[in-house]
């Protein structure tokens, strides 16, 4: 008897149909084909394991699965659950009448019960892309897949839970989630505020710019005076999420495997910060089973890189095209999968090896030259990328004992959203743009036109301070979004001044 039933594979972030064929016929053994790799393969053990423990017998025949499209290789122990109703369907054990209008996904263990899958959310979006009447999925993936509306989602404990539901014996419950209500109900909960920072106003000054206009940032100061704890903070007081951005990034975080047990939608912008050993591979993404990376999981986030310098050439390198694209595209030999990476880079370094170039007490131990070497650990067109360079110092031991209470990162977040409301309306017919930091090169001239006044104070300046011309460009970007946090249409001059302070590391003089 043939008898067909329906799982999903995975590609990229999105999710295509997988068609399991099960026939069984007079012989011996068991055969999955269809490119299966040895997760797939293995089912059989857990399958046949699953069904005696519950009282289901497999008779002694030859069954073979095909797993359709079969030029697409299936990984992972996803398709259990598919082959398994597939086999009990075709044994007579469940009526095969229903199985037609369900998706079905799970790994069983090896006395029934369910193991949660990755890429739920993407499942189920393909699921009633493609008409499907429920989803089937372990019961620690229902909410995640109920956002999606118009379709039935059953969260499921045991296999025999399933084979009742299949024979009309028992009914499963509906799993229903009202993502909007929770959704907004969350979407302002953080746990770190800019109210415990104590001192640093122009560099929290900064970092309100940087988040205004969704500029990537780097902080360059000695240890200890609060760079880390500033960068955890940014989150916070980017814009909150829209649905579609919340969306997108938890399909992201679905399929790498990261959403918490009975999680829906994630409603706070992620907060990645790898550690400097990362590999290329990591960051990125791919793998000989593809899956996002670093760089991904912090799309419409903040992806913090602690000690720049430190991290290998390989990986700061391939920073620069999703920076520019805001897309990875792995490329292999037998698929190509993208995935999403806009975020916002923010990093910080020590001045120097030792860690005290420029500061006010403590002195530097550094040989000649190595404060120029550190930095060379940087390329050029990765800080090219890079729109705002501040200086760090120490925090006063009389700002730390201060009890004034600090701006929270709820008053800092009204200014930047209402400063990004002027962005979204300003490039509204521009496809892909949302913010000054996004803006390219021919529309750069159309939005960033200081005045006269301005103009002049930005020629001096780069004449007489040395900064560069890659500087230019970024320093009209800088200067609009300070213009947008004060609600001007024009860039003044004291939008530029501020700018140029923020390009530390274009000064010559800064490094010698």
């Amino acid at each position: 008897m043939l008898v067909k039933t329906y799982g999903s594979a995975i590609q990229g972030v999105d999710a295509i149909i997988v068609t399991a064929e099960v026939s069984i016929e007079s012989g011996l053994n068991f055969f999955i084909v269809g490119l299966p790799d040895n997760a797939v393969r293995e089912s059989q053990y857990r399958i046949e394991a699953a069904l005696r423990h519950n009282g289901f017998k497999i008779p002694n025949r030859k069954i073979v699965v095909n797993l359709a499209p079969a030029d697409i290789r299936k990984e992972g122990s996803a398709y259990d659950l598919t082959i398994a109703m597939g086999i009990l369907a075709a044994t007579g054990h469940i009526n095969a009448g229903r199985l037609g209008s369900c998706l079905i996904m799970g790994e069983l263990s090896l006395d029934g019960g369910l193991q949660p899958v990755r890429g739920a959310l993407p499942i189920a979006l393909r699921a009633r892309e493609e008409g499907f009447d429920g989803l089937v999925l372990p019961a620690a993936n229902a909410r995640e897949a109920a956002v999606v509306n118009n379709l039935r989602v059953y969260g499921i404990d045991n296999i025999r839970q399933l084979a009742g539901f299949f024979n009309g014996e028992t009914g499963l419950a509906e799993v229903k989630v009202d993502a909007r209500r929770e959704f907004f109900s969350c979407i302002g909960d953080f746990e770190l505020d800019f109210a415990d920072v104590r001192g640093q106003e122009n560099i929290k000054r900064a970092l309100e710019v940087a988040a205004s206009g969704g500029h990537n940032l780097l902080m360059i100061g000695s240890p200890g005076s609060g760079k880390t704890m500033m960068a955890k903070r940014i989150p916070g007081v980017l814009p909150p999420f829209s649905l579609r951005e919340a969306l997108e990034t938890t399909k992201i975080h679905s399929v790498a495997g990261l959403l918490g047990r009975n999680t829906s939608l994630m409603t706070t912008r992620p907060f990645r910060s790898p550690h400097h050993t990362i590999s290329h591979a990591a960051m990125a993404g791919g793998g000989s089973t593809p899956s996002p990376g670093e760089i991904s999981l912090a799309h419409n986030g903040v992806l913090f890189l602690d000690e720049l310098p430190e991290f290998r050439h390989s990986v700061l390198e391939v920073l620069r095209q999703p920076l520019e694209d805001a897309v990875v595209i792995i490329s292999r030999a037998r698929f190509r999968v993208e995935y999403p990476a806009s975020f916002m880079l923010v990093a910080s370094m020590n001045p120097c090896p030792c860690g005290y170039f420029n500061h006010p007490a403590k002195e530097c131990v550094c040989a000649p030259g190595a404060v120029s070497r550190y930095l060379s650990r940087i390329s050029g067109p990765l800080l090219d990328r890079i729109d705002i360079h501040l200086e760090v110092s120490p925090v006063p031991f009389s700002e730390l004992k201060n009890k004034k209470q600090a701006e929270s990162s709820r008053e800092i977040r009204s200014r930047v959203v209402r400063a990004r409301e002027l962005q979204a309306k300003r490039y509204r017919d521009a496809k892909g743009v949302y913010c000054n930091a996004q803006a390219g090169t021919g529309m750069l001239h159309k939005v960033c036109n200081p005045c006269s006044a301005g103009s002049t104070l930005l020629k001096t300046a780069m004449e007489k301070l040395d900064l560069s011309a890659r500087a230019y460009g970024r320093i009209l970007k800088v200067s609009r979004t300070i213009a947008d946090l004060e609600g001007s249409d024009q860039i003044r001059p004291v939008h530029i001044a501020e700018a140029i302070h923020y390009r530390s590391l274009d000064r010559e003089s800064f490094w010698r």
